[in-house]
């Protein structure tokens, strides 16, 4: 608990949903668990920054977590940048620390001097503007290594903050027993993602069902995510991608009692259960960690996964290649420009997917390829057979799961962030 004598100000600074689910979310709950729940001394506010994969759905995500006061859209995020005034004309404690957990990290330098607060960044691969940030938390041991001399002190190691989702699972039941065969389908959450990962997910699970009719099939629908528009992806009516991709169409049903879940059901009948989390917009570890393999697309997705150790096969279809435009920075503003968006965005990922692999974030944390990465003009069935053979011999999942433990990292990161974060505050009664 805190023993602060003065109100304070946190002011964490974030942008897109994989952020919020994965940084934002453990980190509230630590820094209530060492400062306190007294809203009169500390108070917590989110501003969400622009991000090419946001889905409009993040203020009231992070609006949703019981240990944050109040939340600005990224929508107002620039004039409030500017100008030092939000939206709603917040009011400000004199004592504060400025938070960075996701967008430019340029952003905690420039508002942590207008509002006169102490600046953490928490850096995953580069920690930036060394003079003007007070202090780091850093995944790893290189960062500090690329360090300044002089600003080395700065710098503290807290881990991987990805690595506390095996600690935030949820605790709502599941409809699937522990003794079926559970794949999870994770198409991802936006349409350009959406629009080929469906209909070829669906696919490949029916090969996969054609050869082990015991398999049961999920897709743990994003908490951003709508059934009804999920659905649309798979309707051929409303998805004219999904013949390029050799896809399977289905059909959504609603369940019709408290006790049941929707799916998706295709024209052979294979049903792919939906599953939501009812309690929390925050991803279904639970669900997740019961899978025995997963079929996932590229992005935040996969380090959840890792971090549950869950063993997958990471698919990227390349049939349309402007369809990927959820990229940061100078590269996402272009591929999504009117008119000349389609053209800027299938350079961008033709130059991207030149490169050989560590696509998937476990990949990038081990340097090495140790889950599968299948990138181009796939075909459903080298897919199936990919997964067919991890099913079929039981003990590459168990080496895959292995390896994924013994780079996900230790738990803790939130907690020592937190407390660098109180560190700094008390720097205000040094002053004084």
């Amino acid at each position: 608990m805190s023993d602060l004598s003065h109100p304070i100000d946190i002011l964490i600074l974030s942008n897109g949903p994989g952020e919020l689910a994965t940084w934002v979310k453990p980190v509230v709950r630590s820094l209530r668990q060492i400062l306190g729940d007294d809203r009169a001394l500390v108070r917590i506010s989110v501003v969400l920054s622009p991000c090419p994969n946001a889905s409009g759905q993040e203020a009231d995500i992070a609006l949703s977590y019981p240990e944050v006061d109040r939340v600005q859209a990224a929508k107002a995020f620039y004039p409030f940048l500017l100008r030092g005034k939000t939206l709603d004309h917040w009011d400000w404690r004199d004592r504060g620390v400025v938070l960075f957990l996701g967008g430019d990290q340029f952003f905690s330098v420039i508002l942590g001097k207008r509002l006169g607060y102490r600046t953490v960044t928490y850096a995953e691969w580069e920690a930036r503007w060394h003079r003007w940030i007070d202090r780091f938390g850093v995944m790893r041991s290189e960062i500090v290594d690329r360090a300044p001399k002089q600003q080395i002190q700065k710098l503290t190691i807290v881990g991987d903050l990805m690595a506390e989702v095996a600690h935030y699972r949820e605790k709502e039941p599941s409809n699937v027993q522990q003794s079926e065969e559970l794949i999870g389908l994770l198409p991802g959450s936006k349409p350009a993602k959406l629009a080929q990962g469906v209909p070829f997910l669906l696919a490949v699970a029916e090969l996969i069902w054609h050869d082990r009719p015991q398999a049961r099939f999920v897709i743990p629908v994003a908490p951003t995510l709508d059934l009804q528009t999920l659905a649309r992806f798979a309707d051929p009516q409303q998805n004219p991608i999904l013949p390029l991709v050799d896809g399977v169409s289905a059909q959504l049903v609603l369940p019709t009692s408290a006790t049941e879940r929707a799916y998706l059901e295709t024209q052979s009948g294979l049903r792919v259960q939906l599953c939501q989390n009812q309690t929390e917009r925050i991803p279904v570890y639970s669900l997740l960690s019961r899978c025995d393999l997963c079929l996932t697309t590229i992005g935040a997705n996969t380090a959840e996964l890792g971090a549950l150790a869950v063993p997958m096969i990471v698919v990227v279809p390349t049939q349309q290649l402007d369809a990927m435009r959820a990229w940061d920075g100078i590269p996402g503003l272009l591929s999504n420009l009117p008119g000349v968006g389609s053209s800027v965005a299938k350079l961008i990922n033709w130059l991207y997917l030149q490169r050989v692999g560590l696509l998937a974030w476990p990949n990038k944390w081990a340097n090495e390829e140790i889950v599968p990465e299948l990138v181009g003009r796939l075909q459903p069935k080298v897919v199936a057979d990919l997964a067919l053979d991890f099913l079929n011999h039981p003990e590459k999942l168990q080496q895959m799961r292995d390896k994924l433990r013994s780079v996900r990292g230790e738990p803790g990161a939130a907690n020592k962030l937190a407390q660098i974060v109180r560190e700094e505050l008390e720097k205000f009664d040094c002053k004084t």
